[in-house]
């Protein structure tokens, strides 16, 4: 009503200085939403899309992030002030057939678009809840690699051979995704197999004596080691330990030294890591002598 009120108050104006009565109440209705249109505008961009940039800001939405999302909010914003200066300006009949035309357009662009619709979505979803960023090392399905790029449509990962991989958003949010390096600190699992004959108190010693050894393996929370199998020629030791700090090249390398210092530490005190050995038997017959021959094999 106050939107007419302007506009009738415009067009009497208009009339009043010789303007013909029709082009004057379509002037008026034009500067009208103009006004409109620029104020809300104007406050949308001062106010509105600074208030919801400082709330992504605060939930920890990364740059990288923040950047496609305020683009949207700043699209919304201009659409906002749009259909406010049309219904003002007393546009009703034009913003209806306005409205109508777009929600037909709509569904016809969404039933072409549903898997893009689908992975946008997902890619909001990625932006705001970071089940892994840019840098992270991940794994899903039978992949893994390292994310190098996140968009609204799709991720991009280089994996550990050196291929990018351009992976749709939905196929990262629909399953299961593992980020070891989520956290600041991973716990490695390692299995050592001494024979039975060997002492596991003194093997089950030096594991724990090498990782507190090893710089990068944290001392708190320490070092554990347990027996986890009675294996057909070996007795398992399994060793648990956290590095800080994780990444895919540190747990690697961490890894490797670890276990080649145990290997190294195991040879010196005479602790054998046993490998299987088969037995096998069998019957050779050559013309009509039958014998028996006994192989002995190693795997």
């Amino acid at each position: 009503m106050t939107g007419l009120l302007f506009v009738g108050i415009l067009e009497e104006a208009l009339t009043a200085v010789g303007v013909p009565a029709g082009i004057g109440e379509s002037i008026a209705a034009a500067v009208v939403f103009a006004v409109v249109f620029g104020a809300l505008w104007a406050v949308g961009r001062s106010v509105f899309v600074p208030f919801v940039s400082r709330v992504l800001r605060k939930r920890g939405v990364d740059t990288h992030a923040r950047r496609p999302l305020i683009k949207l909010v700043r699209i919304f914003n201009v659409f906002a002030a749009i259909a406010v200066a049309f219904g003002v300006a007393g546009y009703g009949n034009f913003l209806t057939s306005l409205a109508t035309i777009a929600a037909a357009a709509t569904l016809a662009l969404g039933f072409a678009m549903q898997d893009v619709i689908k992975n946008f979505v997902a890619g909001v979803f990625i932006f705001i809840e970071q089940p892994f960023r840019i840098g992270d090392w991940i794994e899903w399905d039978d992949n893994k690699g390292i994310v190098e790029d996140i968009s609204l449509r799709v991720t991009r990962i280089r994996t550990f051979d050196n291929e990018l991989l351009t992976v749709p958003n939905r196929d990262l949010t629909d399953g299961v995704i593992k980020n070891p390096v989520a956290k600041d600190k991973l716990r490695l699992r390692v299995v050592f197999g001494i024979g039975y004959d060997d002492d596991i108190d003194q093997a089950a010693d030096i594991i724990r004596e090498e990782a507190a050894h090893h710089e990068d393996i944290a001392g708190e929370p320490a070092p554990s080691v347990r027996v986890v199998e009675l294996g057909d020629s070996d007795v398992g030791l399994q060793a648990r330990f956290w590095i800080t700090n994780p990444s895919r090249a540190d747990f690697m390398r961490t890894r490797s030294e670890y276990v080649q210092a145990v290997k190294e530490r195991f040879d010196a005190a005479g602790i054998d890591i046993p490998y299987p050995h088969r037995h096998l038997e069998g019957g050779v017959q050559v013309g009509d002598h039958p014998a028996v021959a006994d192989v002995e094999s190693t795997d």
